[in-house]
């Protein structure tokens, strides 16, 4: 369900402000967002998955 540690770094190289830049908001938000896409197609997939989905409120 989380991403992969290569995936975080793809996501980090293409929304980096500077070479290893991990702290920025842009880079945040990005990993947060391919995260909630990933719980996402989970979710659609394991619809009665409900201990992970209630860990996200």
């Amino acid at each position: 369900m989380s991403i992969t540690a290569e995936r975080k770094t793809e996501v980090i190289t293409d929304n980096a402000r500077a070479k290893g830049d991990t702290g920025s908001p842009e880079v945040q938000v990005a990993i947060l967002t391919d995260r909630i896409n990933t719980l996402t197609a989970h979710f659609k997939a394991h619809h009665k998955d409900n201990h992970s989905r209630r860990g996200l409120l």
